[in-house]
């Protein structure tokens, strides 16, 4: 099957997603902490370090971090956060229960940019994404914060124009995530050989759609979550198996 047709049957899919009026995201699963990332008009810099603790744990308990730090100090506004002492941030840290598992690493990175976003930004995160911007703005921007390399950078500039629909200049600079509902859909359509490596998904999707490498996270992901599951995918519901190879006859070794 030609990969050009695939690679548009998923970005239909995608942009009939990305029209959607905005949602509530569910990083956590948890009302008020999912209440305090989806705040952006009033606390983007929740947001921001959230973006920054996903890092070697589980992605809803790194998502936590800004709400359970408001927990132990009982605020979460910017100047009140600008106040704390980096000797105090990490104190919140490593208490037990440890707000990350990289407790004393993340608590250097919260306090930085706390730090930085009000001497930068005049403490308004926003700023980082107002404007109209391009999309290598906005990762740029992500990346001059400590802790922060492209995977967190272009993950946040993709949340931003996907799901809290940010309007921008232009998306080239947004990659696709190349994480395990991604990487699964690609395989198995055949975008990638199997076993690719991030990079080789990521310069497919850039090859396929170079005007937003990033819009084929939309549709993965949804056939991941739906239909195209580790161990036993309901291909006959999905709306890619005339498409798929593998549910036309190599499930079992793909999945094995």
């Amino acid at each position: 099957m030609n990969t050009k047709k695939i690679a548009n049957v998923l970005k239909r899919r995608s942009e009939e997603l990305l029209a959607q009026p905005r949602k509530i995201v569910p990083f956590t699963g948890d009302v008020a902490a999912d209440a305090l990332l989806n705040d952006i008009e009033h606390y983007p810099h929740a947001f921001v370090i959230a973006c920054l603790m996903n890092k070697q744990w589980q992605a809803e308990k790194c998502w936590s971090v800004p709400y359970r730090f408001k927990e132990r100090l009982g605020s979460f506004e910017l100047d009140d956060l600008a106040a704390v002492s980096q000797k105090r941030v990490a104190s919140l840290f490593i208490q037990s229960p440890p707000l990350h598992r990289l407790k004393e690493k993340m608590a250097e990175v919260f306090y930085a940019a706390i730090q930085k976003i009000r001497e930068q930004y005049s403490g308004n995160a926003a700023r980082i994404w107002q404007g109209h911007p391009g999309s290598a703005t906005i990762v740029r921007r992500f990346l001059e914060f400590h802790g922060a390399g492209p995977k967190i950078a272009t993950m946040a500039a993709n949340i931003l124009v996907r799901d809290f629909k940010v309007q921008v200049s232009d998306k080239f600079s947004i990659d696709v995530s190349a994480d395990v509902q991604v990487r699964r859909v690609f395989e198995r359509l055949g975008l990638v050989r199997k076993g690719a490596s991030n990079e080789e998904i990521i310069y497919t999707a850039r090859e396929l759609n170079p005007q937003y490498p990033g819009i084929f996270d939309l549709a993965s992901w949804e056939i991941g979550r739906e239909w195209c599951r580790p161990r036993v995918p309901s291909c006959e519901k999905c709306y890619m198996r005339q498409y798929c190879s593998t549910a036309n006859g190599t499930i079992q070794e793909t999945v094995s």
